[in-house]
C-alpha cells in the first residue's frame, strides 16, 4: 500500500519543476512512511511514497524497465493477491526478476500483455504506467474502487494522485468547490467520477484512463453483468464457503504483522474465524482489534440501528478462536478532540460530517498501527450479501436510493442547518432524482426475472456501485492516514460476481439478512454471533460528546465573519448549541458535527465556493 502522484505535460519541461513534483509527493507521506522516490523526465514526473508490505528491501518505486524503444515506469498502490501465480506464468514466458515484489509482477505483466494486464489481476490497486515507447500514460483502478485514484485534466496533459491533496499541491489546480461538489457532499449519492473539488475527477472503478498528446480516453474493463445462476442452495453455500476461505488466505500474505478488525458482527467474525484457523495451521496466533467507548456496554440503549452492544459478541469470538485481542476504548474527550477532527479532514480532503464515526475509526487505526501494519476488515459484506435493514424493511421498494429512503424520513431536519439560499441553489431533490435515474439505467437485466428479483438486483447494484464506494473511500483514507493497510476480502471480484447473480430468494432463504454468508461461515462462528441481528459500526451514546460539540460550536459562533456561515444557518447553529445535550435529537448532533467539520475544513483548505 502506498501513495502515488504524477504530472504529464506534453508542452513543458518538467525537469525544471522538481520542486512541485516533490511537493505533490510529500502530501502522500502518511500513505507511505517507509520510503519515497520520484522519476522525472521531460514530459512526465512520477512520485511515490511507500508503505512496505511485501519484499521489504526490494520493491522500491518508481520502478522502471528499459526497452530498446523507451523506458516503461510504474508507480503502484495496493496489493495483487495472485502475484505468485502471475509471476510463475510470466517466468514461463521468459521474464526475469530483480525483486520479490508484486509491483514488479504488475510491471512485467504490462510489458507482456499491455493494457490487458488488468484482466489478469486479483487485488486492490491504483497504479500509473508511463510507456515511453509511445509517450503514453495509463492509469488503472481496481474493479470495486477499493483504492482511491484522482486526476485533473490540464491544457497539455494531466495531474493525478491517490488523493486530491496531491493534485491540489500543484499550482495548476484551483481549490474550488462548485455546486455539484456540494450536492455530492450533502446527498450521499456517489455520482461516478465526481469529487468534492471542481475539475478533480475519479478514475472510475474497473476502468483505465490513457493520456497521450491527442488527449484523454477512458475504458471500462469490468462491470457487474447479469448472469444466470444455476447452482442450488447447498451448492451456492458451498461455493461461497470455498471463495471466502480462498480470499481470506490470499489476503493474509504479508511480510509484516497483520490482524483483523473485529466488531462482533457476522462479517468481521467470519473473516476472523477463517483467518484464525489458517494462521493456527501455521503455528501463528491471530491479532484482533475492536473499538469501544467508555461506559458503552454498561449504559447501552437500543436505537433505530443498533439493538445490542458489540462487546459481548467480540469476547465470544475472541474466546472461540483464541485471538490475541485488544479493545481500543475511547472517551468523549478523545472523540471530540479538534486535532483528531482536523486529522480526519486532512485524510479525507472533505468535511464528511460523520463525526465520531470517522474520528473513532481514525483513532482505532492509529492504535492498531502501533502493533500491526496490515488489517483485514469485514467491510462490504452488507452490500454483497444484502445485510442492511433497508434491504428488508420496505425502503428497497421506494423510488430512490434505499439508504436515503431509510435515513431521510425527515428530510427537512437533515438539511435544516444549511442556509436557505444555498439549498435553493443546489436543488438537492432534483439532483438525487437525476442521479437515481442514471444509476438504475446502468443495471444489466436478466431475461425472465420476476419483478421482485429484478428490483432486488437493482438494489444490490446500487449498493455495489454507489454506496459501497463511499465506505471504501472512508476506510482507505482513515487507515492510510496512519500508514495502516486495510484489506477487504468481501470485495474480491470473484465473490462479488458470484453472489450478485444469486437470486434474492437465495440471499435471504432463511428469512434473514445475509443468509448465504451466515450458513457458509457458521463453522467458524459462535452461536451468539451467528444468531445476532445486523448492527452497524458503533457510535458513542455518551452525552458528554454532544456537550463537547456544543461548547466548540459556541466558539465558532463568536467568529461573525467566518466563511462557514456562507453555507450554514447561524440561527440553527445557535439553537442546537443551547439544547439539552442529554436529550439531544440525533439529527442535531449530526448537524453540530457537520458545522465543525465545515469550520475546520475552511481553515485547512481555504476553498472557494462557486454555486453558479
Amino acid at each position: 500500500m502506498c501513495g502515488i502522484t504524477g504530472w504529464v505535460s506534453f508542452d513543458s519541461d518538467l525537469t525544471r519543476r522538481q520542486d512541485v513534483v516533490d511537493a505533490m509527493t510529500a502530501t502522500m507521506s502518511c500513505r507511505g512512511p517507509d520510503d519515497e522516490g520520484t522519476w522525472v523526465r521531460t514530459h512526465v514526473a512520477l512520485g511515490h511514497r511507500r508503505l512496505a508490505i511485501i519484499d521489504l528491501p526490494g520493491g522500491r518505486q518508481p520502478m522502471t524497465v528499459r526497452t530498446p524503444n523507451g523506458d516503461v515506469a510504474l508507480i503502484y498502490s495496493g496489493e495483487t493477491y495472485n502475484f505468485a501465480e502471475l509471476r510463475a506464468e510470466l517466468t514461463a514466458l521468459g521474464h526475469a526478476w530483480e525483486t520479490d515484489s508484486d509491483t514488479e509482477v504488475v510491471l512485467h505483466g504490462y510489458l507482456q500483455w499491455g493494457e490487458s494486464v488488468v484482466d489478469h489481476l486479483n487485488g486492490m490497486y491504483a497504479f500509473a504506467i508511463w510507456d515511453g515507447r509511445e509517450d503514453r500514460l495509463v492509469m488503472v483502478r481496481d474493479r470495486m474502487g477499493i483504492k482511491p485514484f484522482y486526476y485533473h485534466r490540464t491544457p497539455d496533459g494531466v495531474l493525478f494522485g491517490s488523493e486530491p491533496k496531491a493534485i491540489l499541491a500543484n499550482p495548476l489546480a484551483a481549490r474550488v468547490v462548485d455546486a455539484d461538489g456540494l450536492r455530492e457532499l450533502l446527498t450521499f449519492t456517489k455520482a461516478p467520477g465526481v469529487s468534492l473539488w471542481k475539475d478533480v475527477r475519479e478514475v472510475l472503478p474497473g476502468s483505465l484512463v490513457t493520456v497521450t498528446r491527442e488527449g484523454l480516453r477512458s475504458r471500462t474493463y469490468w462491470r457487474l453483468d447479469a448472469r444466470e445462476h444455476s447452482d442450488d442452495r447447498d451448492t451456492t453455500v458451498a461455493r461461497v464457503r470455498e471463495l471466502m476461505t480462498d480470499v481470506v488466505h490470499r489476503q493474509l500474505v504479508a511480510d509484516v504483522p497483520r490482524c483483523v478488525l473485529l466488531s462482533g458482527g457476522l462479517d468481521s467474525s467470519a473473516v476472523t474465524g477463517l483467518a484464525a484457523a489458517h494462521l493456527a495451521s501455521h503455528g501463528e496466533v491471530l491479532r484482533t482489534f475492536s473499538v469501544d467507548f467508555l461506559g458503552q456496554e454498561e449504559n447501552f440503549k437500543p436505537d433505530g440501528m443498533r439493538d445490542t452492544a458489540d462487546s459481548p459478541y467480540v469476547r465470544d469470538v475472541a474466546r472461540l478462536v483464541g485471538s490475541a485481542h485488544r479493545d481500543v476504548v475511547l472517551d468523549p474527550a478523545a472523540l471530540s478532540d479538534p486535532e483528531a477532527r482536523r486529522a480526519v479532514l486532512v485524510a479525507r480532503d472533505s468535511p464528511s460530517g460523520m463525526g465520531d464515526l470517522d474520528t473513532s475509526l481514525y483513532l482505532l487505526f492509529k492504535a492498531i498501527r502501533e502493533e500491526s501494519t496490515v488489517a483485514l476488515s469485514g467491510e462490504s459484506a452488507d452490500e454483497v450479501f444484502g445485510g442492511y435493514r433497508w434491504f428488508h424493511d420496505g425502503s428497497a421498494d421506494l423510488d430512490t436510493f434505499p439508504w436515503l429512503g431509510f435515513f431521510t424520513a425527515q428530510p427537512d431536519r437533515r438539511t435544516s442547518l444549511y442556509d436557505g439560499e444555498v439549498l435553493r441553489a443546489l436543488d438537492l431533490g432534483a439532483y438525487v432524482a437525476d442521479q437515481y435515474r442514471t444509476a438504475v439505467a446502468e443495471v444489466d437485466r436478466l431475461d425472465g426475472e420476476s419483478p421482485r428479483e429484478a428490483r432486488m438486483r437493482e438494489v444490490c447494484h446500487l449498493h455495489l456501485t454507489r454506496f459501497v464506494r463511499m465506505l471504501l473511500d472512508r476506510k482507505d483514507r482513515a487507515s492510510m492516514a496512519v500508514g495502516l493497510e486495510v484489506r477487504v476480502p468481501f470485495c474480491d471480484h470473484r465473490l462479488v460476481e458470484y453472489v450478485y447473480n444469486a437470486p434474492w430468494a437465495l440471499k435471504s432463504f432463511d428469512g434473514r439478512e445475509k443468509s448465504l454468508l451466515r450458513h457458509a461461515t457458521e463453522h467458524v462462528l459462535p452461536t451468539s454471533v451467528r444468531d445476532r441481528v445486523k448492527s452497524p459500526y458503533p457510535s458513542t451514546q455518551d452525552p458528554g460528546y454532544a456537550k463537547a460539540l456544543q461548547q466548540q460550536v459556541k466558539e465558532v459562533l463568536v467568529e461573525a465573519d467566518h466563511p462557514v456561515f456562507d453555507l450554514v444557518d447561524r440561527t440553527w447553529v445557535h439553537r442546537a448549541s443551547e439544547v439539552d445535550a442529554t436529550t439531544m435529537n440525533p439529527a442535531d448532533r449530526v448537524g453540530l458535527d457537520r458545522v465543525l467539520d465545515l469550520y475546520h475544513w475552511f481553515d485547512l483548505y481555504s476553498p472557494r465556493i462557486h454555486l453558479a
